[in-house]
């Protein structure tokens, strides 16, 4: 696999950190964070990353806009709302570390890109992309028939020729029930060619069972290249040619885990984008996700960033 474009559908919010009274504020998004490290991964080889999503024209959007731009993400399908602003999100830490989330999106620009294009210009603009990729998150913030747009506009575009990536990032708090998720998540998965699991995703979203029951009804829908993400433990991934167990990344001092699943992802796309096999993806998405995880927050510096491949 080598292509050359990739749209990285979803949502940004900004991000306050309290601790004490002192308030931080700073941009995140699980795939804003897969769509950064994308481009500093393949950028310099060719790769060109744009991120889909809504914002408004306030501040805070300007901002994330400028911050994106700096790292070559292409903004051109971001649509600007006239009355819609980013959504937002709080982070308490209290004496023992311990976090706690408060979010406030029910009106978050994001919801509502989709109203703001008409389906057949979207389907002409997004089918020139060779991947396009999304998470749960990115579908469970849609209102109902804004997310049945979606999957009809993905499936336009796969029929032309573009490669879908789902990663399941399950959050319960955003849907109103499992049995509710999971049917869309399978929708999801029948457009999927690659989809990026993690396991314990899955348990929260169909309850206790194996790895090889996942698997199953993953395969079923019909997605040909599966990878089981296990955190601390060795990652699946499987194709028609079968199964390979990749180990982790041996890390010993864990800082912050926020954005492990995302960089993961991004090391794997990184590395399958310029062509890469199966099983070094799955090495390079560990050493990203390991590297990652030893820093404070999301984003790691860039000079932090490890070197996964060479320039042929």
């Amino acid at each position: 696999m080598s292509l050359k474009h990739v749209a990285v559908i979803g949502e940004c919010m900004v991000e306050l950190q309290r601790k004490g009274e002192l308030i931080k504020q700073s941009f995140g998004g699980d795939t804003l964070n897969t769509a950064l490290y994308l481009s500093r991964l393949t950028h310099q080889y060719g790769v060109e990353t744009s991120y889909v999503t809504g914002l408004g024209t306030d501040s805070f959007s300007r901002d994330m806009l400028d911050a994106w731009q700096q790292e070559h993400i292409n903004t051109e399908l971001v649509f600007q709302s006239e009355d819609k602003n980013p959504g937002l999100y709080l982070i308490e830490t209290d004496n023992t570390g311990e976090r706690t989330f408060h979010y406030w999106r029910n009106d978050a620009a994001a919801r509502y890109w989709l109203d703001n294009i008409d389906t057949q210009t979207l389907i002409e603009k997004l089918s020139r992309f060779d991947m396009i990729y999304l998470s749960g998150i990115s579908l469970a913030i849609l209102p109902d028939q804004a997310r049945e747009t979606l999957f009809g506009v993905l499936r336009a575009c796969k029929e032309q020729g573009s490669n879908i990536v789902f990663d399941n990032n399950y959050r319960p708090r955003l849907w109103q029930n499992a049995d509710i998720a999971a049917k869309h998540y399978q929708t999801m998965l029948s457009l999927t060619d690659i989809a990026l699991l993690t396991f314990d995703d899955e348990i929260m979203l169909y309850g206790e069972h194996s790895v090889e029951t996942c698997i199953a009804r993953t395969q079923e829908l019909g997605v040909s290249e599966i990878v089981i993400k296990r955190g601390a433990e060795d990652c699946l991934v499987i194709t028609a040619e079968g199964c390979q167990s990749v180990a982790a990344t041996r890390v010993d001092m864990v800082v912050d885990t926020t954005a492990a699943g995302d960089s993961f992802s991004a090391g794997y796309l990184a590395t399958r984008l310029t062509g890469g096999e199966t099983e070094q993806a799955a090495q390079n998405a560990h050493l990203l996700a390991g590297t990652v995880i030893q820093h404070q927050g999301a984003i790691i510096p860039s000079t932090a960033m490890p070197v996964l491949f060479k320039s042929n």
